[in-house]
């Protein structure tokens, strides 16, 4: 048994687990691990693993008791060991509104809830309560190194060469054009990986019935960002038209706002996603986990669509010249020896 192993056998028996059935379930992109405990009694627990340094277990058991005293359904932690690594919290079950989709549920009720959820997440959250938290802030300096990926990982395994200094530069520049008055309207809890593989359906009423997880790496930042996350996921194609339809609902619990100032915050925060996204995607698949290829054409033909928007002018630009239309998704990575 090697030390990891004996670690969770200790830490399972130190909590009343020891004789529970470990099942390992599906993981993320991440590091992190989550196995499915049955007990004796038939009841479902699930095992948090984090490699170490396990510094987001901290935030992740912080801001989920947040989310619970401001109405959200979060799994209730009902044991941690944060040095280690390790939690086990309350089970959620499959039902994420991925596989309700995929089970042939209509598209529409399961995604007005999730954007329900982001609607009165943006009327709830005190913006005070960040700094409590030590959330992260996601500005614009944030964005413009996250989408800086792209640079260091896409460019070499297209071109085969690293981005010249001049070409560098002059992404970093394109971007910084666009970023800054994107982040600058109204702010609330920003989730960052809100999809539909991150919220499930539970049988509780209301709100209550979307369950959130994954949201360790929330933060404070522009409220467009979620909802692009949503709306334009990067695994998965909305119904023609549902798109508009959910910008509208969300649009109409916010009458006061300015919503030409929200589009462009939209289209900006959108293709910085994108385009990290795209990047994330690429290093997977040299790390052997080739299966995000395939969404590969669909990131791309939502960057593609926001580019296309005049307030990306100077990034759209930059892609036209070193990255032109008809190079970009058909990129072939190779196989890793």
């Amino acid at each position: 048994m090697t030390d990891r192993a004996s670690q969770i056998a200790a830490f399972l028996a130190r909590h009343g687990l020891e004789g529970a059935k470990r099942e390992p379930l599906a993981g993320d992109a991440s590091a992190r691990r989550y196995e499915r405990l049955t007990t004796p009694d038939g009841g479902t627990l699930i095992l948090v693993d984090t490699p170490a340094p396990a510094e987001d277990l901290v935030p992740f058991i912080a801001i989920g008791a947040m989310l619970d005293r401001l109405g959200f359904s979060v799994p209730a932690i009902l044991a941690a060991e944060v040095e280690a690594g390790l939690a086990i919290q309350e089970d959620f079950g499959d039902g994420t509104l991925t596989r309700l989709l995929n089970a042939g549920e209509e598209p529409r009720p399961l995604y007005e809830l999730a954007t329900d959820v982001l609607i009165e997440l943006h009327r709830r959250f005190p913006v005070e309560e960040a700094a409590r938290l030590n959330l992260t802030l996601y500005d614009a300096a944030l964005f413009t190194g996250q989408v800086a990926l792209f640079a260091e990982v896409y460019m070499p395994a297209a071109t085969g060469k690293p981005l010249s200094d001049k070409a560098r530069s002059d992404f970093d520049t394109a971007w910084a054009a666009v970023v800054p008055e994107a982040c600058a309207g109204p702010q609330s809890l920003l989730l960052r990986d809100y999809h539909v593989d991150n919220v499930m359906r539970l049988p509780r009423p209301g709100l209550r019935a979307a369950g959130l997880i994954d949201y360790q790496s929330a933060g404070l930042g522009p409220v467009a960002y979620d909802l692009v996350s949503l709306l334009e996921d990067a695994r998965r194609d909305l119904p023609a038209g549902l798109e508009g339809v959910l910008l509208d609902r969300y649009r109409a619990a916010f009458p006061d706002r300015d919503w030409e100032a929200f589009r462009r915050s939209y289209a900006v925060l959108g293709a910085i996603r994108h385009t990290r996204i795209v990047a994330i995607f690429v290093r997977l698949a040299l790390q052997r986990r080739r299966g995000y290829l395939l969404h590969l054409p669909r990131v791309w033909r939502l960057l593609e669509g926001q580019l296309a928007k005049p307030e990306l002018a100077p990034v759209a630009d930059w892609f036209a010249r070193h990255l032109p239309p008809g190079t970009r998704a058909e990129l072939v990575v190779p196989e890793p020896d």
